[in-house]
């Protein structure tokens, strides 16, 4: 790192204090303030904000790294602003007319407490133990590597980068809440983007060119039925990313993760009203389309760099090439002085926004969905107080997994699409019923909450058994029927029949049960709105948003033609 690098890095600290200050000395009398910025944030701190909290290590680390190592296979995943879009349109009414800070809280609204509680408990473990720990964990392996320090001051610069990132991000997350989740998001969300599109210009110039990458990388086989690194579309019968398990299982994560994730969906709430909330969908479907382009084609990159000069990515002890090492690995090799300072902040904006957003995330769910409910007449500004202190419990959780998701951090980054194809189904069902369907009763909705969380820790438990054990998934002779459905099913096709399970609990239930009471969900689910509910939704857009939706999907479409 020269001289010039650490001068933009402190530039980038200073803007970043200036913002932070500016949020903190405004008022933040209640829980609407502190948790979606006091409802008025408009459509581009909206869509900013859904972009930087959706970029993450996962990004950085695990689609730079799935780039190099599979190709194109993860980006069915990542070409999904048409699932914003359903955000926007279909479900931002519904949210916005419940008034809720939660989505835990709107399952109440919808079906019963029980299944608040289920949502929020599971929501809670899972942002702890996954999304916080695997942040942090990726965050410091990605600096350790970039800055080329192993030791300082005697330890382990690991150490001193991950627990740093939490505290700095910790600290402006405590006392400056959602708005400062916002509006850091508007500063690091042009750096971001603005740095990673230096690395794919820098990189395709260095390899040769984009003509010169997709000949090195389509002469990559990537398994026995003629499939290469280019093909999006690969051979039903592919072990990991077979086309039609692909198409369902990134449909039901993504519809899980973009529509009825808090930490996601906090983001829209805070919208000062329905017409900004769905433009700011609108302006993160537009940025959604960008992270194949800015993290997985430079893996690509790197994995064709590598094949080209016979040694660019660092060496496992096996012998393989260290895949999640292309994007650090392009920073390092291939930016001048300077430059690799401005790729630092985007790196840092992106790690900081996206713990940003679940520490707020989480500190919301527990204040809301737990605190609040068995202290009901706690004073406003009480309620602040309890999200900053859930906050620093969080952290604190967050950094003591940190040793843990060190030791077993290769094991656990491969199971983390399970946990999140397993998670997904059950709630996905529920809100399918709970909006589409007005007869969907408050049992049924539970029940198919309940059955997918049932199935999928059964899931993730066989995995990690027969995979211990040694056994490799679909290779056994004579198999039980308990291990070809819970282990040797595809993940993807797993995940698809999950949902139908589910939604299938949920319907049958529902029709054993007593219909839920009209009044209590009316504008909550589709045939229940008021004629003032529907008239203020149509004054809510017109035609520029729909031709901007329409000019998505076409990009969309466009994109699966290409890499067919």
């Amino acid at each position: 790192m020269a001289l010039l690098d650490w001068v933009v890095i402190t530039l980038f600290a200073l803007a970043l204090i200036g913002i932070i200050v500016w949020v903190m000395r405004q008022k933040q009398n209640n829980a609407a303030d502190y948790f979606l910025g006091g409802k008025d944030a408009t459509w581009i701190a909206i869509g900013a904000s859904i972009f930087a909290s959706n970029i993450g290590s996962e990004h950085l680390i695990g689609l730079a790294g799935s780039g190099a190592s599979s190709g194109m296979a993860m980006a069915h995943w990542e070409i999904q602003g048409w699932m914003i879009l359903i955000l926007g349109w279909v479900f931002v009414p519904f949210y916005s007319r419940s008034m809720v800070y939660t989505m835990p809280e709107f399952l109440e609204r919808r079906f019963n407490p029980q299944s608040r509680t289920i949502l929020a408990t599971i929501s809670l473990i899972s942002y702890v133990l996954t999304k916080v720990a695997v942040t942090v964990y990726a965050g410091g392996l990605v600096f350790q590597q970039v800055f080329g320090i192993d030791k300082l001051w005697g330890i382990d610069f690991f150490w001193i980068a991950a627990v740093g990132l939490v505290l700095i991000t910790a600290l402006y997350t405590i006392f400056g809440g959602m708005k400062s989740v916002l509006y850091t998001s508007v500063l690091q969300t042009p750096i971001l983007l603005l740095g990673s599109l230096i690395i794919l210009v820098l990189g395709l110039k260095e390899l040769g060119g984009w003509e010169e990458m997709m000949r090195i990388c389509s002469s990559a086989k990537v398994n026995e039925y003629g499939d290469t690194m280019v093909n999006l579309i690969r051979d039903n019968n592919d072990a990991q990313y077979p086309w039609l398990g692909a198409l369902i299982g990134s449909a039901v994560i993504g519809f899980w993760y973009w529509c009825t994730d808090q930490f996601i969906v906090q983001r829209v709430l805070s919208g000062k009203n329905e017409k900004e909330a769905r433009r700011g969908t609108i302006f993160g479907a537009y940025l959604k389309l960008l992270p194949v382009f800015l993290f997985l084609i430079p893996g690509m990159i790197a994995f064709a760099l590598h094949q080209k000069l016979g040694s660019f990515l660092p060496m496992l002890p096996s012998g393989l090439p260290n895949s999640d090492a292309a994007f650090p690995t392009l920073v390092a090799k291939l930016l001048p002085a300077g430059i690799k300072g401005l790729i630092v902040c985007g790196i840092l904006a992106a790690l900081m926004s996206s713990l940003a957003s679940l520490f707020n995330s989480s500190a919301a769910l527990f204040t809301i969905d737990f605190y609040q409910r068995f202290k009901p007449k706690t004073d406003p500004k009480r309620l602040v107080k309890i999200g900053q202190a859930a906050t620093v419990v969080i952290v604190i959780l967050g950094i003591l997994w940190i040793p843990v998701m060190r030791s077993i951090g290769d094991v656990l980054y491969l199971y983390l699409q399970d946990v999140q194809s397993v998670l997904a189904p059950g709630i996905a069902a529920a809100f399918l019923l709970g909006i589409v369907w007005k007869r969907a009763s408050a049992q049924g909705g539970m029940w198919a909450l309940l059955t997918g969380m049932i199935i999928g820790l059964t899931r993730l438990g066989a995995k990690i058994y027969y995979s211990n054990l040694g056994v490799e998934a679909g290779a056994s002779e004579n198999p039980s029927i308990f291990q070809q459905i819970f282990y040797d099913e595809n993940w993807l096709f797993f995940c698809g029949w999950m949902l139908l399970l589910c939604l299938a609990v949920g319907f049958v239930v529902s029709m054993c049960t007593k219909a839920p009471d009209v009044s209590k969900i009316q504008g909550l689910v589709f045939g229940t709105s008021t004629p003032e509910q529907r008239l203020a939704t149509r004054h809510s857009w017109n035609a520029w948003d729909i031709l901007n939706s329409i000019i998505i999907l076409g990009i969309t479409v466009a994109f699966y033609i290409y890499f067919w």
